[in-house]
C-alpha cells in the first residue's frame, strides 16, 4: 500500500511494452458503492471482502515478508515465488524492492523463518518505474540466491504468472501487515479501475501489504497490491497493475540470466 515506499537501486532495468501508460487518474472516491460494485457474490464465499488472520498451520509457504536488511529488521512488504526455470524468482510491487541487502522470508510468522531467509541476486523494475515511477509499471521481479544448494521454488513451491487475465474474476490476496507477524488473507472479485489498473474491496490491507500476490480461481498470481498510489490510499480498497505484456517482459527479462 502507499505506506510502504522504497527507493529502487541497484537493478537490472527492463523496457516495457504492451501495455500503454494511462493518463493522471482522479482520486477515488470509495463510498459503499464502490464497495457493493467490488464485492458481488457466492463465488467468492462466506464475508467477500473481509480479511481475516491466516492461522500458523495454514500459511502458504510460496507467500512471505520481505525484509529490510535481514530477520531482525522490520517487514515492510510483501512478495511470492512465481513459477520459473530456474526456480528462483519472486514477484512484488516495484516500490517495494528499494535495496540489495532486503531479504525474503516464505512463510514467515512470529518472528520465525520456517523456510529460510532469503538474499537477493538481482531486481528486475521497468524502465518507465525506474524514471518515472509511473504506476502503471509498479511491479517487480526479483532472482534470488540459492539456499543451503536449493533453489526457493523447490523448497517452497510457485504460482504460475497470469498475464492477460482480465478483471471481474475473483482472487485471494494475502499479506503481512507491517503490525502483526502473521499474514492476513481476503478472497473478493477484481473490478477494472481503468484499461492499465485492477481494484479490489479487501479490508485492513495496511502498510507492509504492498507486494500482496492477487491469486485467482486456477491458482495463477494476476496482480500484485501496487499501481494506482502505490497500491491505494485506504486500507479497505487496493490496486494493481493489470498484468499484460510489460509485465511479461519483465518476467522474461528475469528469467534471463
Amino acid at each position: 500500500m502507499s505506506w510502504a515506499v522504497a527507493t529502487v537501486v541497484a537493478c537490472t532495468f527492463a523496457t516495457g511494452g504492451g501495455i500503454a501508460t494511462a493518463s493522471q487518474l482522479a482520486d477515488p472516491k470509495i463510498t459503499a458503492a464502490d464497495a457493493a460494485d467490488a464485492t458481488p457474490l457466492s463465488a467468492v464465499g462466506a464475508d467477500p471482502g473481509v480479511s481475516h488472520a491466516v492461522p500458523v498451520s495454514q500459511i502458504d509457504p510460496r507467500i512471505g515478508a520481505v525484509f529490510s536488511g535481514g530477520l531482525n529488521g522490520s517487514h515492510y512488504c510483501t512478495a511470492s515465488v512465481v513459477n520459473s526455470p530456474g526456480g528462483n524468482v519472486i514477484v512484488t510491487a516495484a516500490h517495494c524492492l528499494g535495496s540489495m541487502s532486503d531479504v525474503f522470508v516464505p512463510g514467515y510468522h512470529d518472528g520465525k523463518a520456517p523456510y529460510g531467509v532469503w538474499r537477493l541476486r538481482r531486481i528486475v523494475v521497468d524502465s518507465q518505474w525506474s524514471t518515472g515511477s509511473d504506476q502503471d509499471h509498479d511491479v517487480a521481479f526479483a532472482v534470488v540466491e540459492p539456499l543451503n544448494g536449493r533453489n526457493i521454488q523447490s523448497v517452497v513451491g510457485g504460482y504460475p504468472l497470469g498475464i492477460g487475465q482480465g478483471a471481474d474474476s475473483p482472487v485471494t490476496i494475502t499479506g503481512y501487515p507491517e503490525t502483526t507477524q502473521t499474514p492476513i488473507t481476503c478472497t473478493n472479485r477484481v473490478s477494472a479501475y481503468s484499461s492499465t489498473q485492477l481494484r479490489i474491496y479487501c479490508t485492513g490491507f495496511t502498510g507492509g501489504t504492498s507486494g500482496s500476490p492477487w491469486v485467482n480461481a486456477s491458482g495463477q498470481v494476476i496482480g500484485v497490491i501496487g499501481g494506482y498510489q502505490r497500491g491505494g490510499n485506504t486500507a479497505d480498497v487496493s490496486y494493481s497493475v493489470a498484468f499484460g505484456q510489460s509485465v511479461k517482459s519483465l518476467y522474461d527479462q528475469a528469467v534471463s540470466a
